[in-house]
């Protein structure tokens, strides 16, 4: 959730003021991004986000004891009391680097299961924790401490100005209810992959992820089931969008833009989506800074405009780092959209698919966003989120296609060659898309295994609670193994 602040409220003046330094600080962006000297190492940042339930597969609210100790490793509160996250250091991913993430990635999460253990927890990583129920995020038990997350809640509710309502569509089931704070918003967990870029090829690699963004979320789907309901195959997407929604309803029928925002045209530099945040987006946190404006490189810290960039939820943000004394300053895309599990190896073939199909389409002369609308890329986006490996999703020169297909025929290839540009070893390459390979052949992602289990949990006579509960100590027991979610068994 970003960087804690200093108060909880602000006085309309402060307001005022906040206005005017974004303002300002989005002139001063724009004048250093003319200068060159923004790096692209070829490095992968990560940061996971991650569920802790007790013995009986229920949340567990203890993530401020078990990161009393646990911060040392990287880890810090995320927004629900039970959820932490990953900050894991960056890794060239050149050579071996994909296989040195992932077993970083299964180390570190053992060490989390250690010090949650000592508090009676366990570790999940699942886009959303199946066995959430209402009564897990009513009143204030659920919130962590720390102001930021108590002022996020805050101004959404006094922008929105009442209750938020949370109404979602699956294929069979419909949830609908109103909420009386962000909490929803506090189930949905998450792996953001950071790709660095330079101020050159920015416009190019956003574009580039916006149209991947369908088939990225197609083949990662993990959450389909939200207080007890089937929804969704990535019903993370909508939960999100709809918890923390600082619009009024007359606002969104309006075409007010939602802060969750997959966006709305095609860019050709960074400077433009930092427009539009000052633009669209009124302040949520109008925190100001005090001290040094520039770092030691004499590159602007524009703190301000960060944490106002951190408040608007693009699923492919835009990252303006300063540096500091020691990093010059750099230019990241932070890809947002993935949800965090089944399994290290999973997460691990996520992440090469995303940088291999977009290295691929920046250097090549394919550039599908020069040959499809936005809102073809965006229609698929959300085709995507809803139907998984089912949907279908629109791409130059294949018309309508399923998006299985697209990805066996094309993206997949696609994301092969961009891996050996970026000089990935093959067997790291071939380890990684033929898990990705996997899903798409037999079908079988996250969000399709937990369906398939549950069904068959529930025609074996279980309630759906107790289902949920079993189901979740099922996805817990194989998400801790080697083994790739495509072929994971479903029970007898």
């Amino acid at each position: 959730m970003g960087a804690e602040v200093e108060a909880q409220t602000y006085s309309r003046s402060a307001r005022s003021r906040y206005r005017e330094l974004l303002a300002d600080s989005a002139e001063q962006l724009r004048a250093y991004l003319a200068q060159d000297g923004f790096s692209e190492r070829g490095m992968i940042g990560l940061e996971l986000e991650l569920n802790l339930v007790d013995e009986a597969n229920r949340p567990a609210m203890v993530n401020a004891d078990v990161l009393q100790t646990l911060g040392e490793h990287g880890f810090d509160p995320e927004l629900g009391r039970f959820t932490i996250e990953l900050n894991h250091p960056t890794v060239e991913i050149a050579g071996t680097g994909l296989r040195e993430l992932e077993d970083s990635l299964r180390e570190k999460l053992l060490v989390a299961h250690e010090h949650a253990a000592r508090h009676g927890a366990f570790v999940v990583p699942v886009g959303i924790l199946p066995s959430v129920l209402g009564d897990d995020i009513v009143g204030d038990a659920w919130i962590s401490p720390g102001n930021r997350f108590a002022a996020l809640n805050d101004a959404i509710l006094t922008a929105r100005g009442e209750d938020i309502l949370i109404d979602i569509h699956g294929a069979d089931e419909h949830l609908s209810y109103y909420a009386q704070d962000i909490a929803a918003e506090a189930t949905c967990t998450s792996m953001q992959i950071h790709l660095e870029v330079t101020r050159e090829r920015f416009g190019a690699v956003w574009n580039a992820a916006q149209c991947i963004a369908g088939a990225q979320i197609a083949l990662a789907a993990n959450s389909p089931l939200f207080l007890g309901s089937r929804l969704w195959h990535e019903t993370r997407i909508p939960v999100f969008q709809q918890a923390i929604d600082d619009r009024a309803p007359e606002y969104a029928r309006q075409g007010v833009r939602p802060r969750v925002w997959f966006g709305e045209r095609w860019i050709s530099g960074i400077e433009e989506l930092f427009a539009e945040n000052v633009d669209y987006f009124p302040a949520l946190l109008p925190e100001q800074s005090e001290g040094a404006t520039t770092t030691g490189r004499g590159a602007p810290l524009l703190p301000e405009l960060n944490l106002h960039n951190g408040t608007v939820y693009r699923w492919n943000r835009p990252i303006y780092d300063p540096g500091n004394d020691q990093r010059e300053a750099h230019l990241r895309v932070e890809n947002r959209l993935l949800p965090a599990g089944p399994t290290v190896l999973d997460m691990t073939a996520n992440t090469a698919f995303f940088f291999g199909a977009v290295r691929y389409l920046v250097d090549s002369e394919e550039n599908p966003w020069e040959r499809m609308s936005f809102r073809a890329a965006a229609d698929g986006f959300y085709r995507c989120a809803r139907q998984g490996l089912e949907a279908s999703v629109y791409w130059p020169g294949f018309g309508d296609v399923p998006v299985a297909e697209l990805l066996d025929r094309h993206l997949l290839p696609a994301a092969e060659q961009g891996l050996i540009s970026l000089g990935v070893d093959q067997h790291c390459i071939d380890r990684y898309l033929g898990v990705l390979t996997g899903r798409t052949r037999n079908g079988q992602n996250g969000a399709t295994w937990m369906t398939r289990t549950l069904a068959r949990l529930e025609e074996g006579g279980l309630a759906r609670p107790d289902a949920l509960g079993q189901l979740v100590g099922l996805y817990r027991e194989h998400a801790v193994s080697s083994a790739a979610v495509h072929t994971w068994p479903l029970p007898q």
